[in-house]
């Protein structure tokens, strides 16, 4: 894949949806890192139900720490492994009153400090919350990444890295959304809607089908 053919998949992916973003409802940055920290293994319908139960009541790092563990376990109770995740929601709410003021750092390093917080999460508070150019490869972007070889890669690192030297400046902030929808919704993995793709005739992916 060159270099104009790349151009033309993000110009059309973002004359598509103009202004991506994440499909987790937040309206802080703690917030944010709270539902990303829930999604792990879980849906973003799922996450928001339960966050719709949580962030009303508390919504900062002291309102966690004030439910209680048992409190918070409850308020998440529907999503998946909420017994590892409200551990590490607690202690991440501790840490960030102990060396952060309660505020959300805005640095890979200290991000990915936390419990819980891995790159993939720290990418993404760094471009959602923060505005940085960051690539949040999850198993939706690693795929469509591989399949219309935009950035093929081995591990999801590879095609962090290719993606962040290939991908034009001009798409670079809000790419990772591109690629996240485009897997959600058209290049799903089992059968791909290649007959509604915006981007099928630019795609490399050899076994295009004809679902729309």
């Amino acid at each position: 894949m060159n270099a104009q053919k790349r151009y033309e998949i993000f110009s059309r992916l973002r004359d598509n949806n103009p202004t991506p973003t994440t499909e987790l409802h937040w309206q802080t940055s703690f917030e944010l890192l709270t539902a990303v920290l829930l999604s792990a293994q879980a849906t973003d319908v799922g996450v928001n139900k339960a966050t719709a139960h949580l962030f009303p009541i508390a919504n900062t790092p002291q309102g966690i720490l004030d439910l209680g563990l048992d409190g918070l376990k409850d308020k998440i109770k529907t999503i998946g492994l909420y017994n590892s995740k409200a551990d590490n929601l607690m202690k991440t709410c501790h840490l960030l009153l102990e060396r952060h003021g309660g505020e959300v750092p805005d640095t890979r390093e200290a991000l990915e400090a936390l419990p819980g917080v891995g790159r993939k999460t720290a990418n993404v508070i760094l471009n959602t919350a923060f505005g940085q150019p960051t690539m949040a490869v999850d198993t939706h972007i690693f795929r469509v990444a591989n399949r219309t070889r935009i950035a093929p890669g081995k591990n999801v690192l590879e095609v962090e890295q290719k993606l962040m030297r290939h991908v034009p400046k001009d798409f670079l902030h809000d790419a990772h959304h591109w690629l996240i929808l485009h897997g959600r919704y058209t290049c799903v993995a089992r059968k791909p809607r290649c007959g509604s793709c915006v981007i099928e005739d630019l795609c490399e992916y050899k076994d295009k089908t004809e679902i729309a």
